[in-house]
């Protein structure tokens, strides 16, 4: 089973989720496990973070992260 990390765009709290695709796929109702936030941020490879509204946010520096 797949495992995915989020970011708690309130209070920065990383988590990870285990979930089949295809529940995912249908879309998860997360809330951050520390301050029940529902603003949640997907990350990938900890170059990027896409939030819930598809916004891409940079999540640190380097030349690819779109910080200079």
């Amino acid at each position: 089973m797949p495992t995915y990390e989020y970011k708690c765009m309130d209070c920065g709290e990383k988590f990870e989720v285990f979930t089949s695709i295809s529940e995912k796929e249908k879309g998860l109702d997360l809330k951050c496990p520390k301050c029940g936030s529902e603003n949640i941020g997907q990350l990938f490879g900890g170059l990027v973070l896409i939030h819930k509204t598809g916004e891409i946010v940079p999540s640190g520096g380097g030349c690819c992260s779109g910080r200079s």
